[in-house]
Formats: structure tokens, C-alpha cells, sequence
């Protein structure tokens, strides 16, 4: 049996209804890439990641116009069936843009503020005072995200010059390092002194590496109590990304690291914006940490499974409960955590059937063509023909119903109506 992972000890940060910190789930968060100005474009794509599993969801705040459409925003996902929690990402006017917009300072249930952007020197301080003092009025959390690629640089020349001066000084990239973690923690002591609670912060220190981010995170997490947001900064397109950040945030959670996560995957063109939000929740699944939808079991394929069809079934298999968890997550808890296997051949076929709540073994190369389905670890049935993959889609769903449905019935009747993607 293996260890059970034992999570750092934090303060607990309420955003809209969801709570953060150590005594909650990690956290699964994304963000749009739409023009927020575009409320109607905004609220569709906050929409689809919060169907497909975002429990928050940052937007751009950049301009007059984008804060201007934040509550809009705001209100139309209600009218939607969305209470997902907005997060306002501001840079360098954010302090003009609460001032200006109090809806959307109002509407928004957390500020993410970049220290090393707010503004330079007195003007910087005076900024990000009035962030914080926003903060404070309207009862907001603050994301205090400190990032490479924008660090202070008053912080790094300072730190640099102090390391001139050190017997055995450290190289580059420590100084860097150190600069980032100096730079948040100081600033969440700023935002304390002028009355933030530190029940309303959260820190990050992202980079684009992943043994520095790594490095950074494990200093960080010992020296304060702050729940920490996790993600490696530009993490790239396709598996680039997935691998670079399931490695470095992997290795975080496992040492109890990390309580909200986002993967900053480069969508491909027009691509989908979810797949960062998947990815995200595969590796907490997987990480045995929470569980979000049915996982496939899949054989990876060989000589004996030359044909395609296991493949489809999997992948049919594994777009379906997708698309029907968020309707069976309201109706029938635990379903997230059944298991499913769709094999290829005789040889582990039925083994990994039988393992599974339910699964089926296909013939393989040269095998009877039939179909053995198993459930709760006995042969149910066994299917042949040209209908295999809806019969066996249907008998998935029947076992949802039969083996889910009655302990769910009281969450059934209470359930939120949630408007179906294609009706928005």
C-alpha cells in the first residue's frame, strides 16, 4: 500500500463559494483567451471551461472596456446556471480600472495581482495600496503572482548587489530565484500592513522551467502558511506543455505542495481551450488526489490488436462519460471514481475487465469475434456484430443509473438545472 500524500499545512482562502487551502481539494482553476470586451465570446468560453471542470476562472482585465463587461459577464453565466468564481487578472492600470468600475470590482470573487507590474518605485507602492485597499473594501482574496519574466526589478538589483557583496556569492539563478520568493512574501507583509487579512492571500512564483520552479516552490512552502497556486508559466503547445508541467507540479503535490493548480498550455489554433482544464484533472486523478470522471483503462496495442476498433471504443468510450459528467455529477455521486476498461485482446483482456466496475474485452487479431463484458467483476454479456461500441455505451450507462442511482437520489431532486453548451 502505498503512502498517502500529506499535504502542507496552510491558512484557508474562501473565493466565491470555493474554499482553498490544505484542508480542501487542490484546487483546479483556468483562464479565457478571449477579449473580455466581448462579454458574449467571454462568457461562453468561461462556460465550457467551468463545464469541463474549472472550479475557477480567470479573465483579462486590461481595459476600460473589458472591466466594463465584467459584471455582464458575471450575470450572464448566472442566467446560465454558472456560479463559477471570476478572477480578475490586472497588470498595470488595475488600480485606475477598480477605481473607475466598481461593478466590476464588485462582480470579480478575486484580484491576481502582479507585484512586479503594478508600477515602479513610490508609484508602484502607491498602486498596489490601492489594490489592496480594494481588496479590503469590496472583501476580496488576492492572488499575489510573482512571475519571472516580470519580476521587480528594484527586488532583483537589489538582491544582486547584496549577493556582490556575500564571501562565496550565489549564482544567477539562485539570486533569480530568491528574488521571487523575497518579492511575494514581501509583498503579501505590505498587503498585511495595510489591513489585508491573511486569510485573503494566496501566492504564487511561477516560472518556465521545471526544476526551478520546483526549487522555488519548496522554499517558498517553507517559509509561510499562504495557500500557493501552482503552474509552470508559458508551459508550451501539445505534450511539450502536458509533460513539462505534469513533471514540475508532480513532484510539488507529491510533497504536499499546491493548493490550486492551472496548466498554461498554447492551445493550437482555434483549439480547445478545456484541454488545459482535462489535463489538469487527469493529473490529480492519477495523482490519486481527487477524481473527476471515469478514467479508460486502454491497452496500448501490439501484434495482436491490428485492428483499430479497441482504439475507437476507448477513445468513444472516454468522450462520452466526459461529456455526460457534468449532468451525472449532480445526479449520481461517485460516479467519478468508477472504472472502466475497454481492452484489445484475450491475453489481459478479461483480467483488466474483471477489475474494472465495467469493461469488455475485444477479440484480437485472429480471435472468435466476440465480446465478453464484464461488471463488478463477473461476465455480464457478450456482444458481437456491427453494434458493439453503442451496446456496450449503453450498458455504461445503465450501471451508472442501476449502481449510482439510488444513493443519489436526494442530490437528483436538488440538482441545478445546467443549461446545455449548444442552447447558450
Amino acid at each position: 500500500m502505498s503512502s498517502p500524500i500529506v499535504r502542507r499545512k496552510t491558512r484557508q482562502v474562501q473565493i466565491g463559494n470555493v474554499w482553498v487551502g490544505s484542508d480542501h481539494p487542490v484546487m483546479v482553476q483556468s483562464m479565457t483567451n478571449t477579449d473580455t470586451a466581448d462579454a458574449e465570446a467571454t462568457a461562453r468560453q468561461v462556460f465550457e471551461l467551468w463545464r469541463a471542470g474549472s472550479e475557477a476562472v480567470r479573465i483579462t482585465v486590461n481595459s476600460a472596456e473589458a472591466a466594463a463587461q465584467v459584471a455582464n459577464i458575471k450575470i450572464k453565466l448566472e442566467n446560465w446556471g454558472c456560479k463559477v468564481p471570476l478572477v480578475g487578472d490586472f497588470h498595470f492600470n488595475g488600480d485606475r480600472l477598480l477605481r473607475d468600475y466598481p461593478d466590476c470590482a464588485e462582480a470579480l470573487a478575486k484580484y491576481r495581482i502582479n507585484p512586479g507590474n503594478v508600477g515602479k518605485g513610490a508609484k508602484r507602492d502607491e498602486k498596489f495600496a490601492y489594490m489592496i485597499e480594494k481588496a479590503i473594501e469590496y472583501k476580496k482574496p488576492v492572488r499575489i503572482g510573482v512571475n519571472w519574466g516580470s519580476l521587480d526589478q528594484a527586488i532583483a538589483a537589489r538582491m544582486m548587489d547584496e549577493n556582490s557583496k556575500r564571501a562565496q556569492p550565489l549564482t544567477a539563478e539562485a539570486v533569480m530565484r530568491e528574488a521571487l520568493i523575497v518579492s511575494a512574501l514581501e509583498s503579501a507583509d505590505q498587503a498585511i500592513a495595510w489591513g489585508l487579512s491573511p486569510d485573503q492571500i494566496l501566492l504564487s512564483c511561477k516560472v518556465s522551467h521545471v526544476q526551478d520552479l520546483i526549487a522555488v516552490y519548496r522554499d517558498l512552502g517553507a517559509r509561510c502558511d499562504y495557500p500557493l497556486h501552482l503552474g509552470l508559466t508559458e508551459a508550451g503547445m501539445g505534450s511539450k506543455g502536458i509533460v513539462a508541467s505534469s513533471a514540475a507540479l508532480a513532484v510539488l503535490m507529491q510533497e504536499g505542495i499546491g493548493d490550486t493548480i492551472r496548466i498554461s498550455l498554447t492551445p493550437e489554433p482555434n483549439g480547445d481551450r478545456t484541454k488545459e482544464v482535462v489535463v489538469a484533472q487527469e493529473l490529480l486523478q492519477t495523482m490519486g488526489l481527487r477524481s473527476f470522471t471515469p478514467l479508460v483503462t486502454a491497452c496500448p496495442g501490439c501484434g495482436r490488436t491490428t485492428s483499430t476498433v479497441f482504439q475507437e471504443l476507448a477513445q468513444d468510450i472516454q468522450s462520452f462519460l466526459r461529456e455526460q459528467m457534468p449532468v451525472w455529477r449532480a445526479q449520481y455521486p461517485g460516479v467519478e471514481e468508477m472504472k472502466v476498461a475497454v481492452m484489445g485482446c484475450v491475453v489481459n483482456g478479461p483480467g483488466e475487465s474483471k477489475l474494472a466496475d465495467i469493461g469488455i474485452s475485444l477479440p484480437g487479431t485472429g480471435e472468435v469475434p466476440v465480446c465478453p463484458v464484464y461488471v463488478d467483476g463477473e461476465k455480464d454479456v457478450t456482444l458481437k456484430g456491427d453494434n458493439v461500441a453503442q451496446e456496450f455505451q449503453a450498458i455504461v450507462e445503465n450501471y451508472v443509473v442501476t449502481r449510482y442511482g439510488e444513493n443519489g437520489s436526494k442530490r437528483r431532486a436538488d440538482a441545478p438545472k445546467i443549461i446545455p453548451l449548444a442552447q447558450i
